[in-house]
C-alpha cells in the first residue's frame, strides 16, 4: 500500500498480524496491518476497545511473550533497519532507547517504593553508559523538559505523592530521557480529566516540534485525534479500515465505521440532538472472518460485503477498506 507521507518513513510496517492464546488455540487479534509514520509526524490509531490498537503497539515493541503471542509481518523497517524478525538482543538495543513507550496508567508502570528521580535515572543508566550522578542530572533535565514545577523537589517524590497529570509527565520524561526517535503513546490521557488531558496533548505537540520525533498515538477519542494527529489509521476488529491525513479524514470520512464514530461524538453546537450510538457489537476475535467485519452493524451493507474488502485509494493518500466507497452517492 502507499504511504501517507512522501518522505522516507521513520517507521514502515507491512502486513503485521498478531495471534494470541495458548499454542494450538490462538486467534487473530491484529490482521495484516500496514502503517507508515514519518519523522516529526503524529499518527493516531483510533478505534473502540477491542479493535487491536494496544496489541499492535505491544507487538511492535515486542512486549508480548512468545508463549502467548505469534507475531508475523512481511516487513518492519525502523530508521532504515530491518526489524521484521528481531532477536531479544536487537530489541534491547532499541526498546527504551530509540523507541520509547508511554502507557495508559502511570501508577501501574511506576514503582511505588522508589522516587521518580531514581526511576528515571535507572532508565538512563540502562541505556547510556553514564555515572549515577550524571544519570540523576539527565533525570532532572527530563523533568524540567516536561514542565514539572519545582523539579528538584519532585525528583525526591514517590509516585503516590504526585497527581495523575504529574505522574503522566514523569512517564513522558522517562521516555524522553534517552532522546528516542519514536514515542509510542498508548492512550496516555484516558485516565486524566479534560484540563490535564489538554496540557498533556499540548506538551506532546511541543516536544514533537522541538525534537522532531515521530509519535504513534493510540486512542479511542476522536476529539484527541482532531487535536493532535497529522495522520490517522482507523481500526476495527483487528484491521485498519480507513487511513488518511487527519484533515482529509475529518472532512471526508469514507468508511461507514468512521462515519459512525464521528456521529457518536458530542457536538457543542447541537445541544438538542441525541448522540448516535453504533448498534450491535464488535465480533470477537475468535469468530471466523467472513467478509467485512463491520457488515453486521453497517447501514450500507450489500451482498458484496460477504467478501473481505481490501484497502484501496479513493483519493490521494486516502485509503479505505469498503466496497461502497467512495460514499458520496450513498450518504
Amino acid at each position: 500500500m502507499d504511504t501517507i507521507s512522501n518522505e522516507q518513513p521513520l517507521l514502515n510496517v507491512q502486513n503485521l498480524s498478531v495471534k494470541l492464546g495458548p499454542l494450538g488455540r490462538r486467534f487473530s487479534v491484529v490482521r495484516e496491518l500496514s502503517l507508515s509514520l514519518g519523522k516529526g509526524r503524529i499518527t493516531c490509531i483510533v478505534g473502540e476497545s477491542g479493535s487491536g490498537k494496544s496489541v499492535f503497539a505491544m507487538s511492535l515493541m515486542r512486549l508480548l511473550s512468545d508463549d502467548i503471542a505469534e507475531i508475523t509481518a512481511d516487513r518492519i523497517d525502523f530508521e532504515g533497519d530491518d526489524f521484521t524478525r528481531p532477536t531479544e538482543r536487537d530489541m534491547l538495543r532499541v526498546r527504551g532507547r530509540r523507541i520509547a513507550m508511554v502507557f495508559q496508567e502511570p501508577m501501574t508502570s511506576l514503582n511505588p517504593v522508589f522516587t521518580v528521580g531514581d526511576q528515571i535515572a535507572e532508565a538512563v543508566q540502562l541505556h547510556r553508559r553514564v555515572s549515577r550522578r550524571k544519570a540523576l542530572r539527565v533525570a532532572l533535565d527530563a523533568l524540567k523538559r516536561v514542565h514539572i514545577p519545582a523539579a528538584e523537589r519532585r525528583m525526591k517524590a514517590y509516585p503516590h505523592q504526585l497527581s495523575g497529570g504529574m505522574r503522566q509527565r514523569v512517564m513522558i520524561a522517562m521516555a524522553l530521557a534517552t532522546n528516542p526517535s519514536l514515542l509510542v503513546a498508548d492512550e496516555p490521557t484516558t485516565a486524566l480529566d479534560v484540563t490535564i488531558q489538554a496540557q498533556i496533548l499540548a506538551l506532546l505537540l511541543e516536544l514533537r516540534d522541538r525534537f522532531g520525533m515521530g509519535i504513534l498515538f493510540i486512542t479511542h477519542n476522536l476529539g484527541v485525534v482532531a487535536e493532535i494527529a497529522d495522520d490517522v489509521a482507523v481500526m476495527y476488529a483487528g484491521r485498519v479500515v480507513e487511513q488518511a491525513p487527519a484533515s482529509s479524514l475529518f472532512a471526508n470520512a469514507q468508511h461507514p465505521y468512521t462515519l459512525a464514530l464521528l456521529a457518536a461524538m458530542p457536538d457543542l453546537f447541537k445541544t438538542n440532538d441525541r448522540l448516535e450510538p453504533i448498534p450491535g457489537r464488535m465480533p470477537p476475535p475468535w469468530e471466523k472472518e467472513c467478509g467485512c467485519r463491520f457488515a453486521g452493524r453497517c447501514p450500507f451493507v450489500i451482498e458484496k460485503c460477504k467478501e473481505l474488502p481490501q484497502l484501496r485509494e479513493v483519493e490521494t493518500n486516502h485509503m479505505v477498506a469498503c466496497w461502497r466507497a467512495p460514499l458520496e452517492d450513498v450518504v
